[in-house]
């Protein structure tokens, strides 16, 4: 069982190892873990971190044990951004294509979270070829990123290059029917843009019967 514990804690040195030190004594080992410096609200200015952990037997005295600590304000426990979220659909590309994608994933992922899935859609329009090329290379970084769509007219170049590298990572990609030799390199070519994020969401759906490897290397 996964427990997920956010701590509001000082800011300062030495805080991440300590809190981290006292998960491994009551025998948790961290799955996932994220911390920032709040912004706003009435912790500004102090830490959050975030912390997915399995093996706890106990997790009552652990959060006791946390709370007790001077360098701790505030623990809570919260479902896990798996049972919230779900597996993340990636699309990055143009405006116009991103939000046609996002349609279709959107439509898509409804009609199966509606039946008990969790899953989500995460978008972001870019220009240039480093811009995207630095964000394809940043999606095998995202937690719970189980798909990528590259949605745009013209992708090659270091483009390329990254999607060889996030496919060797794991993470399948649909590109549109466009320009360069991204569709070349990609699992899966959609012209329709909107298909593309149906498609997108169905390989990643456990209720739903397309998977992307029967498919891989054509285009639609």
């Amino acid at each position: 069982m996964t427990l997920a514990i956010n701590v509001i804690c000082k800011d300062k040195p030495g805080v991440l190892r300590d809190i981290a030190g006292i998960v491994a004594k009551h025998g948790g080992n961290i799955a996932y873990t994220q911390q920032f410096i709040l912004e706003r609200g009435v912790h500004k200015g102090k830490g959050s971190v975030y912390m997915e952990i399995d093996g706890v037997k106990d997790p009552g005295a652990l959060v006791s044990d946390l709370t007790s600590q001077n360098i701790v304000h505030v623990v809570t426990t919260s479902p896990s951004f798996q049972e919230v979220y779900g597996s993340r659909v990636i699309v990055i590309g143009g405006g116009a294509q991103v939000a046609q994608v996002a349609m279709g994933a959107v439509n898509e992922a409804d009609r199966h979270n509606i039946r008990g899935e969790r899953i989500s859609v995460d978008t972001i329009p870019l220009v240039g070829e480093d811009t995207i090329a630095d964000a394809v290379n940043a999606v095998s970084r995202l937690h719970r990123a189980s798909i990528l769509v590259l949605a745009g007219s013209l992708m090659g170049g270091r483009i390329t290059e990254e999607v060889k590298k996030l496919r060797k990572a794991g993470i399948p990609v649909i590109a549109l029917n466009m320009a360069g030799s991204v569709p070349e390199t990609a699992d899966l070519v959609v012209t329709d843009p909107v298909q593309a994020g149906t498609f997108a969401v169905m390989h990643v759906a456990r209720t739903a019967e397309f998977d992307i490897n029967r498919v891989k290397g054509r285009r639609f």
